[in-house]
């Protein structure tokens, strides 16, 4: 698609905050001719790194990422940078600073956050991949909204330089396309070692041939199911999908076996008390002193909220008391999760508990309509898991996607599994 009708057709969408002029000479690599958006939380050089705020809105990026390095590297044009909830707080696409994103399957619907723009700019054609991040589902949660596929690697696998944070110890990048093939081509490119990253992992060259060792065969494939996925289903819709899919993979061959992860209700919580703290953390730097504005006095409600809490919690007097056991409960999840996974390859369920509400008809002040959007994929991130979202059904005119989990570096048994249902499904 032609860059002016890009940003035609975004204008209804409001996927993207800035555009990106073709360079004049492209170096040939693995994403030569290939369109991509950028979450606007990413460092791409020359263009702005606003986070979807006001704080950061005349904040133009000196560098780049490092998976902007290696998308420019491998001959993919970046088309532009891609809007999100302010400072990835956020699940719906509706807190930034710069106005709502649209769904482009489901008009008047939310497209999901935080990574919005970048969901909608594949669901819509305007770019043929996407780079998000996700802390506890924003790569997931949009990816299943607008019926896209979206990949969390393990924690670790894709550096994180060039990232602003949101919580260090969960933000993760990863891949938004239109198929599992896509998907993994992509992430063949972001990923890898990287020395500027002190949590950035250094592994055989074999473990990143994500495409190579792509593959659809389920007919030995141990499958991990939890009732408590189906006990916080909100919607009947998501629970019938969840239901006939892992029909699917049984009729595929897939084994299935119940698993419990009877702390799966802990992991709001634990997750937002981990942010909370970790996000003040990150956000000392925006003082208006050495760039941007201060953040306090130029954000939005929700950025705000955790900033206070954050600060609230990392008192002294009050750490132990919250803070403390925020990271006692994490161990809990990721213990209770790689027990789960022990006796089987992956684990499958739903990825939100309920379809996305219509633009500007929830309440945003109050907190509970946005953090019970992550309560199947906030426990992946705690415990550094791999996870992804693939279409599974459109429920009511809206997609809905299925999530497949895996234990830590079997990222590739994820893809096979995605893969796999994708084919299952006739994509």
């Amino acid at each position: 698609m032609e860059i002016e009708q890009i940003k035609k057709n975004n204008k209804k969408l409001n996927a993207f905050l800035e555009f990106n002029e073709q360079p004049d000479s492209i170096p040939e690599g693995g994403l030569s001719g290939k369109t991509l958006a950028v979450k606007a939380n990413m460092n791409v050089s020359g263009l702005h790194a606003s986070c979807a705020s006001k704080t950061l809105s005349e904040y133009v990026s000196v560098y780049d990422a490092h998976v902007v390095e290696r998308i420019k590297k491998e001959g993919g044009w970046i088309v532009g940078v891609a809007n999100m909830d302010e400072f990835a707080c956020g699940s719906s696409g509706e807190t930034g600073a710069f106005g709502a994103t649209q769904n482009p399957k489901a008009p008047g619907y939310v497209a999901g956050g935080s990574s919005a723009g970048c969901a909608a700019a594949v669901a819509a054609g305007l770019v043929d991949y996407a780079v998000g991040s996700d802390t506890g589902g924003s790569i997931r949660n949009p990816a299943s909204n607008c019926g896209v596929v979206g990949f969390k690697p393990t924690y670790g696998v894709v550096s994180r330089y060039g990232l602003i944070d949101l919580a260090m110890s969960l933000d993760q990048i990863g891949p938004l396309a239109n198929t599992v093939d896509e998907a993994a081509r992509l992430l063949e490119v972001l990923a890898g070692y990287d020395r500027r990253d002190s949590t950035s992992l250094n592994l055989d060259p074999d473990f990143y041939r994500f495409t190579d060792n792509l593959e659809a065969d389920l007919s030995s494939t141990r499958i991990g199911v939890a009732p408590q996925f189906t006990e916080l289903i909100v919607d009947e819709g998501i629970r019938r999908m969840v239901s006939e899919s892992v029909d699917k993979l049984a009729d595929a061959g897939c084994q299935i076996i119940e698993v419990d992860l009877p702390s799966l209700n802990l992991s709001i919580p634990t997750y937002y008390l981990n942010v909370y703290v970790e996000f003040y953390s990150a956000t000392r730097k925006f003082d208006g002193r050495r760039y941007g504005k201060k953040i306090e006095e130029n954000c939005g409600g929700e950025v705000l909220r955790r900033i206070l809490l954050g600060e609230y919690i990392s008192q002294k007097e009050y750490s132990g008391k919250y803070y403390r056991r925020a990271l006692r409960a994490r161990s809990v999840i990721r213990s209770e999760l790689l027990d789960a996974l022990e006796g089987v390859d992956v684990l499958v369920g739903p990825v939100v508990p309920k379809l996305p509400h219509k633009i500007g008809c929830e309440d945003l002040t109050n907190p509970r309509t946005l953090y019970a959007y992550d309560v199947f994929t906030t426990p992946v991130n705690l415990a550094g898991l791999p996870a992804g979202s693939v279409p599974a059904s459109v429920i009511c005119g809206v997609p809905c996607g299925l999530q497949v989990i895996g234990k830590p570096l079997k990222d590739q048994a994820v893809l096979n599994v995605m893969r796999g249902f994708e084919k299952l499904n006739g994509s």
